[in-house]
């Protein structure tokens, strides 16, 4: 089904998909993408022998099938990893004809030739998913060198201090802000000439005329000059103030630089990465927003890496205000709409939501991956080309990779269209930033778990037999009921019983075990059918300091004492439990 629900046209009668490997010769791979376009690849270029060029060609053609390579950024890498391992093996003394004759030492000495940067762990991974397919190097001590993992180096991208990543999001709001205004301040004009509000001949009518060509053909009244060039028409160059691109198309397109920038919001708004942002659909709102009007926007998201069955999920956003999440949507869809409505008509069902529009419609974008642009309109952002947008705001590079790192990372904490491990792995856990804010996190968690075990440690003396003079209280001993560390108002000791066994001035002895046991027992049973902060709230400090009491004691001596609990003991821990003997 196309992407407006139509059935698609089904292929000639006898056609079926061209294979990869040539029949000449067998050592050119043709890569066909999902879009059907082709990209060749020569293994007879390779500095190795005609067998061993044979055996990679096959390996690569394999690969490049539906379901496995469907772009042609997935194949070009691997063989740049195969072109390097091909060099590898010429300049060996012994270079091998076929890979049956590859040995340990020499995938060993091109392990180490490819280990310490991040584009050669890359082209190793890369070359030994494709070698370990030839069936002869599935068993034996070359099948288990290539099993062997390479330490996959460091990456060396951090997330933007937050002053740097404010620094970019303001100039991309400022940047878009502008574009939005001018195309909505022209649009309001379109309108009111279409409803008659200006007179004919008056220079607000001469703009509206242009801009209703404008909208219907992509460009302002033009005519063709001597020298091939195209001149607008005299009598609106005056009205809309010259022929430069922001008196002319610019009024209702945005320009690459400008559909850049709102690439970096929805980048730092979404958290979404490059490659999503490219091929970005349109999202569409809710067919019943609600009572209040406000429009859900649902985000469909391709990521193409996931593996079949999972290429795509959604997202929801909400338009219910200035500050809303949804609100930037809203905005896209509004500064894009005559540029999309435009490739809608002229080639239908290409649905894109960032559509630009270019200074020069006779330079096409040569990159068979891409859509084509469709009349004077481009679509998306080329990663060869994001760094542009960083440098015309005087900002570096590119800052999607950055960028993204920083909303996820730091800002959010939280993955996005990755599992939990991935993003403690390769975004959390590896930033330096991260690294800094969670010293004082650490710290701070550090000194409460010791606060805690302070307070829930055993405080009460250990002695073999009751003192003369002491106070029995109902979970020990009391030695200075008059001066604890918690006095009551009216003078003595104002602390629960339960306190008894954080008090210095307790005393514990082998009477006070079976009703101690019995109190452990039930506090264990308590928390089983009580919330785990209810009962860490109410019961927690009271279960530790008999967790220590016990191992003080010995587990002999006090699984002895379950024995002899009795029934008073068990009242007594009844009553304890509900409180009233602290009333």
């Amino acid at each position: 089904m196309s992407g407006r629900g139509r059935k698609a046209s089904l292929p000639d009668a006898g056609h079926k998909r061209p294979e990869p490997l040539s029949a000449e010769g067998g050592l050119v791979v043709r890569h066909y993408n999902a879009q059907g376009r082709v990209r060749e690849y020569d293994f007879s270029v390779l500095p190795v022998a005609e067998p061993m060029q044979g055996s990679l060609a096959a390996l690569f053609a394999a690969r490049c099938r539906p379901g496995r390579w469907s772009t042609h950024d997935s194949s070009k890498g691997p063989f740049l990893g195969l072109q390097k391992f091909a060099t590898f093996l010429s300049q060996l003394e012994d270079a091998p004809r076929d890979l049956d004759e590859l040995s340990v030492a020499q995938l060993k000495r091109w392990r180490v030739s490819q280990s310490g940067s991040s584009g050669g762990y890359y082209r190793f991974a890369d070359t030994v998913r494709l070698l370990r397919g030839d069936a002869r190097l599935q068993s034996g001590p070359v099948a288990e060198e290539l099993a062997r993992r390479m330490i996959k180096p460091k990456r060396d991208v951090q997330s933007y201090r937050e002053a740097e990543f404010d620094q970019i999001k303001l100039a991309a709001r400022r940047q878009f802000r502008a574009a939005l205004l001018r195309v909505e301040e022209n649009a309001r004009h379109l309108e009111r000439w279409r409803q008659g509000a200006f007179v004919g001949g008056s220079q607000d009518c001469l703009v509206g005329e242009a801009l209703d060509v404008l909208v219907r053909t992509g460009d302002v009244p033009r005519y063709p000059t001597n020298d091939g060039q195209r001149s607008v028409v005299k009598r609106y160059w005056k009205a809309l103030g010259g022929s430069r691109a922001e008196m002319t198309w610019q009024r209702l397109f945005l320009s690459r630089m400008e559909v850049f920038g709102l690439g970096v919001l929805l980048m730092a708004e979404y958290g979404l990465n490059l490659s999503v942002i490219d091929s970005m659909e349109p999202p569409q709102a809710s067919p019943d927003p609600g009572e209040d009007g406000h429009p859900t926007y649902r985000i469909p998201l391709e990521k193409a890496r996931r593996g079949a069955g999972r290429h795509y999920e959604t997202r929801n956003v909400t338009d219910d205000g200035a500050a809303s999440r949804g609100r930037l949507i809203t905005q896209a869809l509004s500064a894009t709409r005559f540029a999309r409505a435009f490739v809608e008509e002229h080639a239908p069902g290409t649905n894109r939501l960032l559509v630009w529009r270019t200074n020069n419609p006779g330079r096409a974008m040569q990159d068979p991956e891409r859509l084509a642009n469709v009349g004077p309109f481009g679509f998306g952002i080329h990663k060869d080309y994001a760094g542009d947008w960083g440098k015309d705001q005087g900002l570096g590079g590119s800052p999607f990779m950055r960028g993204r790192r920083t909303v996820l990372a730091v800002d959010r904490r939280e993955p996005a269209q990755h599992s939990q491990d991935t993003h403690d792995i390769s975004y959390s856990l590896v930033d330096k930033r991260v690294q800094a804010d969670a010293v004082e996190v650490i710290a701070a968690a550090a000194e409460d778990a010791a606060d805690r075990a302070r307070k829930a440690v055993l405080v009460a003396q250990i002695h073999d037999a009751p003192e003369p003079g002491d106070v029995e209280t109902a979970t020990a001993d009391c030695a200075d009921f008059d001066n604890g560390p918690h006095p009551a108002p009216g003078g003595g000791c104002g602390a629960s019983f339960l306190m008894c066994l954080g008090c210095e001035n307790a005393r514990v002895h082998p009477g006070h075990h079976p009703r101690l046991v019995h109190l452990h027992q039930s506090l264990t049973s308590l928390r089983s059918v009580l919330p785990p902060t209810a009962w860490d709230a109410d019961w927690g400090e009271t279960h530790s300091r008999l967790e220590d009491l016990r191992r003080k004691v010995g587990d002999g001596p006090w699984n002895q004492s379950t024995a002899r609990v009795s029934d008073a003991d068990r009242i007594l821990i009844d009553i304890l439990l509900t409180g009233s003997l602290d009333t």
